[in-house]
């Protein structure tokens, strides 16, 4: 079962989690004021409530930015440990700058010790109860899907490409005009109609998958089991809720008209343009040293004459082009017949500080120059070149829409996938810029921004 927030669908298993902690991280500093009761915190201006919803405020943003709270994380318990490490580290560090800041929420060292070690036992013990003993169907939809052709198909590709953490289907109904695709053994047959088929077996969603509605449309089946409360999803709304990308393959330009999302307003473009102004400058404040060494770097290992940064012709908003900047990876005869190539992985072009460059993600630096400029944003779609836009909007449908909000430095399709090298990469990548687009809002930006770190850290989709 998934919870609609901030536009963006959440497996209700995750809130449930995300709430636990955030109980557990006020309860080990509530736990370790009253250990360590006689602190400089005692009779200020704010109590100690309001110094635990700090703290675990900011080891909770610590937490998201190492993904653990996405759906996709599937590694071993020893590497979700070590996440809980850094991700509390983090958190601490962000904690320590708010009292050095904000002196009237300092908590007594030794309760701040006592909370964080309470902290990291209680998150261990959290995350080992949840994934060990809870029982995960309690979280699940039992989903029956009305349709078993190739449409219906789309539904089990999901079973491969991840866990059905948010739902588990019952069956499929084979319906007139479905072109066989399915697994006979998976097809249910409600013999006594499809309302008392829902009711014995428990239904809560039905999803509308068949290949021709022409024919035989149930309409009176779906008022009956609506008004009992089941849930009736399009194939397309469901397929982007439980996966988190548009699936082009099923959908209609009707679908693109009628659905709810692809928002634009003032506000919105205010907001955005604000935290792309704020956060670049606050980034470059801290980060400008490490740009100097990187340049220094780059001259010394190629010589003095050699180029620091990478001037390219990128499309950008509507379709306009922008020069993006980037410290230099390749050899500067790299393209030297002219012709655009994508990158591959173990690319001989690229020099050996610049593969370093690239799997610590320092060669995107000077994007930010871009950003405070206005030519790109922190999130959105990554820009490409116009050689292969033009390749691309004639061969992948909807490829074009992607421009119509500023490309980014760090984006939902940048997190969810690889790096993309081909046609076939671009156009599992659009999928992710299409939902982030239909979606987008300031807190799910932010929510991405923080994701980004998980991304450097273990240094994920880099080439």
């Amino acid at each position: 079962m998934a919870v609609r927030i901030l536009n963006h669908h959440i497996h209700s298993s995750i809130v449930l989690l995300a709430l636990g902690e955030f109980g557990v991280l006020i309860g080990s500093v509530l736990a370790g004021v009253h250990l360590f009761p006689n602190g400089p915190e005692t009779g200020t201006v704010f109590s100690a409530g309001a110094r635990a919803a700090v703290y675990a405020t900011a080891l909770m943003l610590g937490l998201v930015s190492m993904g653990l709270y996405s759906t996709s994380l599937r590694v071993r318990f020893k590497s979700v440990l070590i996440r809980i490490a850094v991700g509390m580290g983090l958190g601490l560090i962000l904690v320590i700058l708010l009292f050095y800041f904000l002196p009237y929420l300092h908590l007594q060292p030794m309760a701040l010790f006592a909370a964080a070690v309470m902290s990291g036992a209680g998150l261990a013990l959290l995350r080992a109860t949840f994934f060990w003993f809870m029982d995960e169907s309690l979280f699940k939809q039992r989903v029956l899907v009305y349709g078993a052709g190739r449409r219906a198909v789309s539904v089990e590709d999901l079973k491969r490409r991840r866990d059905r953490r948010g739902y588990q289907v019952v069956g499929f109904v084979a319906t007139p005009g479905d072109i066989p695709a399915i697994d006979k053994n998976r097809i249910v047959f409600p013999h006594d109609g499809l309302d008392a088929f829902v009711r014995h077996h428990n239904i809560d969603e039905i999803v509308v998958a068949m290949d021709d509605r022409r024919q035989g449309f149930p309409m009176e089946d779906f008022i009956q089991c609506r008004m009992r409360g089941v849930q009736i999803t399009e194939l397309v709304s469901f397929l982007e809720r439980e996966s988190g990308r548009v699936q082009l393959d099923v959908i209609h330009p009707s679908w693109l008209v009628f659905s709810d999302g692809f928002r634009v307003s003032a506000m919105r473009g205010a907001t955005s343009r604000t935290t792309d102004l704020l956060v670049s400058l606050i980034l470059l404040a801290g980060l400008w040293p490490l740009m100097l060494i990187t340049a220094l770097a780059i001259k010394l290992s190629e010589g003095l004459s050699a180029p620091v940064l990478y001037r390219q012709l990128r499309v950008g908003q509507h379709g306009h082009g922008f020069i993006l900047y980037k410290f230099r990876t390749m050899r500067v005869d790299a393209e030297a017949d002219g012709k655009a190539r994508w990158a591959t992985s173990n690319d001989d072009r690229i020099t050996p500080l610049g593969r370093f460059l690239r799997r610590c993600r320092l060669d995107e630096l000077p994007q930010f120059w871009n950003v405070l400029t206005g030519q790109m944003s922190l999130v959105g779609p990554r820009p490409e070149r116009p050689e292969f836009v033009d390749q691309l909007t004639t061969t992948v449908p909807y490829y074009a829409e992607r421009h119509h909000v500023k490309p980014g430095l760090t984006g939902w399709a940048q997190l969810c996938y690889p790096y993309g090298a081909s046609e076939k990469d671009a156009l599992e990548k659009l999928k992710f810029d299409l939902y982030y687009i239909k979606n987008h809002s300031l807190l799910f930006d932010l929510a991405i921004i923080l994701q980004t770190i998980e991304v450097v850290l273990w240094r994920k989709g880099s080439r």
